[in-house]
């Protein structure tokens, strides 16, 4: 039954519900999706490149800023008390607001990708393969795995971290495992490599634009390892907990990811690499190279797990947060609302008919192909706003709160958060520009029509936060709301300042 918080019934701290290996799973669920590979196998060696490249630049940075950031700023809000922190609650609401609709524009993209998987757990290849091309199949697949993992959100944290912890172990980890092993064994063997394996394919080209581009997209596959930020009050000593699972979280991402995309590049020859299927091609070829095919089937039952895993973070983080940031403010009251486990359900019900909207339009589309890729730049492009927001923020936190006590610190001083958080920056600043180039290696009909669609887009989806954050009125704020106002600012400061509180 849901419920509104009122002053007679004050919402009450997170109980300590997810433990350390949960979150570690959380963030891995977050991060680590095997959809992907068959994207960056197509480069063979040189994807191992650019994930390295991403690791160092991107999710090295995001990892130990936003490990510094949670222990030091523990209360609710993630995003959006780092950033409102340094700059004010406007950029703050922008900053979550992006992490928020990023991810509704990226549900309909991964979860494809579980429906194609699904397709393929049957005995007939043929009729299977029949079944995978289905729209109707793909669209009722893509909603019935989206609205099981807003439905297991609903059920509270202990619910979703559970699901996650299993789900990635199931459907994430021990596939990855299975994957790389067979693909070791499979070299070791003697089999032939349909990838060049050499120092000369190792490291690309990067003055094609083309290959700059690629390079940019790889950030989105680490983007998200700071969004369970959120659950901090309902972790165990989150100033030890948080930073050490961010960063095992961090280390799992590259391992796994590298590793999985060259074993695909390796069994699988370039020209027949296909987006959706590649990464069963790879499954049933090593399980038929070892003699156990039949597990084929199993497998991909399996990576569907790991698909609902991810989605059931991905739905409940974001989400989560945005409703602490509710009910101090920033949106009307009628997205307050909790159920009795403290879960924002309409929040979660926008969220889920968004998605569901945009899942027909992906599904029933023409051109899939092209549909997916301005999808997923666009999800890059509105998670790099974001994170611009965020390295900027670790610096000037670094200046405007010396002697805040931090229970983490970006290694080596101001200097060393100054070349952190800059190397962030800068990357994020270069992918985000990068974005909006049309990839050569996919086709996207007219390249001045997509840039414009990607550009239109982007501005629409950064714009609207801004002017709900302008709309927003006394009334929308809660009384009994538990949300901390800023460090820098007492609990009646003027919000236009920069902190939460009802807008002046």
């Amino acid at each position: 039954m849901a419920r509104t918080a009122t002053s007679q019934h004050p919402a009450r701290p997170a109980a300590a519900t997810i433990t350390a290996t949960s979150l570690v799973m959380l963030n891995v669920a977050a991060v680590v999706s095997l959809r992907g590979l068959p994207a960056e196998a197509e480069y063979g060696l040189s994807s191992a490149f650019y994930y390295l490249l991403a690791a160092v630049c991107f999710l090295a940075p995001v990892a130990v800023v936003a490990a510094e950031l949670a222990s030091t700023w523990p209360e609710e809000g993630g995003m959006f008390r780092w950033v409102g922190e340094a700059f004010g609650s406007r950029w703050g609401f922008l900053a979550i607001a992006m992490v928020f609709v990023e991810g509704c524009i990226w549900f309909p993209t991964v979860l494809t990708f579980a429906a194609v998987t699904l397709a393929y757990t049957g005995p007939d290849a043929r009729f299977d393969e029949r079944v995978a091309d289905d729209r109707l199949f793909v669209l009722a697949i893509v909603l019935v795995v989206f609205w099981a993992a807003t439905l297991i959100a609903l059920r509270g944290a202990s619910a979703f971290a559970r699901t996650a912890r299993w789900g990635g172990i199931v459907g994430t980890l021990v596939p990855a495992a299975l994957l790389v092993g067979l693909g070791c064994a499979y070299l070791l063997r003697g089999e032939p490599s349909r990838t060049t394996l050499s120092w000369g394919a190792f490291v690309p080209d990067l003055t094609r634009l083309d290959n700059i581009v690629l390079a940019a997209g790889i950030f989105l596959f680490y983007a998200g390892i700071e969004v369970n930020a959120v659950h901090v009050r309902s972790i165990r000593r989150p100033e030890r907990t948080y930073p050490l699972a961010i960063l095992v979280a961090a280390l799992v991402a590259v391992v796994v990811l590298t590793l999985g995309t060259l074993t695909i590049a390796v069994v699988v020859p370039q020209q027949d690499i296909s987006l959706t299927t590649s990464l069963l091609q790879a499954f049933d070829h090593l399980l038929a190279w070892a003699g156990i095919g039949w597990a084929g089937p199993v497998v991909a039952a399996m990576l569907a797990v790991g698909v609902l895993a991810g989605v059931t973070t991905w739905v409940a983080g974001p989400a989560t947060g945005l409703h602490a940031v509710a009910r101090a403010g920033f949106l009307p009251r009628w997205f307050h609302r909790t159920n009795d486990r403290g879960m924002a359900t309409n929040i979660l019900l926008v969220q889920a008919l968004v998605v569901t909207v945009l899942s027909v339009l992906f599904v029933v589309m023409p051109s899939v192909q092209s549909a997916y890729q301005l999808l997923s730049q666009l999800t890059v492009i509105l998670y790099l706003v974001a994170y611009l927001l965020m390295f900027a923020a670790v610096v000037v936190l670094r200046r405007t709160q010396p002697d805040r006590p931090r229970p983490y610190r970006v290694p080596g001083g101001r200097v060393g958060v100054w070349a952190v958080g800059g190397l962030g920056f800068v990357a994020s600043l270069l992918a985000l520009v990068t974005s909006f180039a049309p990839p050569g290696q996919v086709a996207v009909g007219s390249p001045t029509t997509y840039v414009v669609l990607l550009v239109a887009l982007a501005l629409v989806f950064v714009a609207l936060p801004l002017l709900l954050y302008r709309a927003r009125t006394p009334a929308w704020r809660d009384d009994s709301s538990t949300f901390a106002p800023f460090t820098r600012q007492s609990a009646d400061a003027e919000p236009d300042r920069g902190g939460p509180g009802p807008p002046g």
